[in-house]
């Protein structure tokens, strides 16, 4: 299923009506985050477990994301081109073609009515699931969870969203080209469903419940039913303390086979020494025993416990200092280095800079 006709449509839209919008702008971004990560096992290849996705390579520099974008505004239409390089675009992106790897995001949004916040947008943009996202700065922890490395960080399709007058509350439907996918492939035609409702019933909580249902390819010849959820809140305890609380569970229906589920719970907190300097940790639990997401090749599947501790220093407005450490344990020895282990543990370093 492919939008290209809508593309076309809400872009000739846009250029009939945005002279007339007073309030329309334009804003080009650039950002890029560059680190060093050292893992205890020393990997043979240099890269750190097939689960994760970001901050991949070690004791070496190396860039994990850097982007350009550009955004366009006013009172009835947006749009969003950001092109991207780096480990996430590498290893993330890995599976669609070679012209859709460079994409984060490539959206544009029309508002049908003046009165209402509601919008449609269509394209490759940001995905509805979760409370981290590609871009590290958005993020509490330097690394992310194994939950966000396990599930869609980007998707593409027409997201249909409104926005009550409170500001309080948020309510998506989605149309997706699939579990993370943009360039369809043979035997998924069929469109994906989502939904997203984000509640703040005061300031200091913030409550999201987030879904997938949709067909995956298992291979060239067999699919799965693939139906998922995403809980989580934030609570913000005080101008020191926050809190997030994450749960996932999913399950996948194949032909002539029992349903297979997978969870993951995660707890992060984030302390906030002065203005210029954090702490976060975070603690987490992912279990995949039918090897559905994370295949190990082992009796017990993928159960992993994670814990991770990080630092913070704003060096300036625009330049933010990190420095992690981080460690695994296993039920089975996952962890295939010269010989394989049931634990791992790194230490990583990062900056991230926005440039302009």
């Amino acid at each position: 299923m492919r939008f290209t006709f809508l593309f076309f449509l809400i872009f000739i839209f846009n250029n009939c009506i945005a002279q007339e919008d007073s309030t329309k702008s334009f804003n080009v971004s650039a950002y890029i985050e560059t680190y060093y990560s050292y893992d205890f096992s020393k990997p043979f290849n240099n890269e750190k477990p097939d689960f994760n996705y970001n901050y991949k390579k070690h004791n070496q520099l190396n860039v994990n994301l850097a982007f350009v974008k550009a955004n366009y505004q006013s009172k009835r239409l947006r749009s969003s081109l950001a092109l991207m390089t780096g480990n996430y675009a590498m290893y993330n992106l890995s599976s669609e073609p070679n012209w859709a790897k460079p994409l984060l995001e490539a959206n544009v949004g029309y508002k049908p009515f003046e009165k209402h916040d509601f919008w449609i947008d269509a394209g490759v943009m940001p995905s509805h699931i979760g409370f981290e996202s590609a871009v590290g700065s958005d993020c509490w922890n330097l690394s992310r969870s194994i939950l966000a490395e396990n599930s869609p960080y980007y998707e593409s399709g027409i997201k249909f969203n409104y926005t009550n007058k409170k500001q309080n509350l948020y309510v998506a439907f989605h149309l997706l080209n699939g579990w993370q996918k943009i360039a369809i492939s043979k035997g998924e035609e069929n469109p994906s469903v989502g939904v997203q409702v984000n509640y703040k019933p005061t300031s200091s909580l913030t409550l999201n419940y987030s879904n997938f249902v949709g067909n995956v390819k298992l291979d060239s010849i067999n699919g799965a039913l693939r139906i998922f959820h995403n809980l989580y809140a934030i609570y913000e305890a005080s101008n020191k303390f926050s809190f997030i609380f994450g749960f996932d569970i999913g399950t996948q229906q194949e032909m002539n086979t029992k349903t297979k589920f997978w969870y993951t719970p995660v707890i992060i907190s984030k302390i906030n020494l002065n203005q210029k300097s954090k702490i976060a940790g975070r603690l987490e639990f992912y279990s995949d025993k039918n090897q559905v997401i994370i295949g190990t090749l082992t009796p017990n599947g993928y159960q992993t416990f994670g814990a991770s501790i990080n630092y913070d220093y704003q060096l300036s407005p625009k330049v933010l200092c990190r420095a992690e450490l981080k460690k695994y344990n296993s039920k089975d020895p996952i962890f295939r280095y010269t010989r394989a282990l049931d634990h791992q543990t790194s230490a990583t370093m990062a900056l991230l800079i926005s440039l302009f």
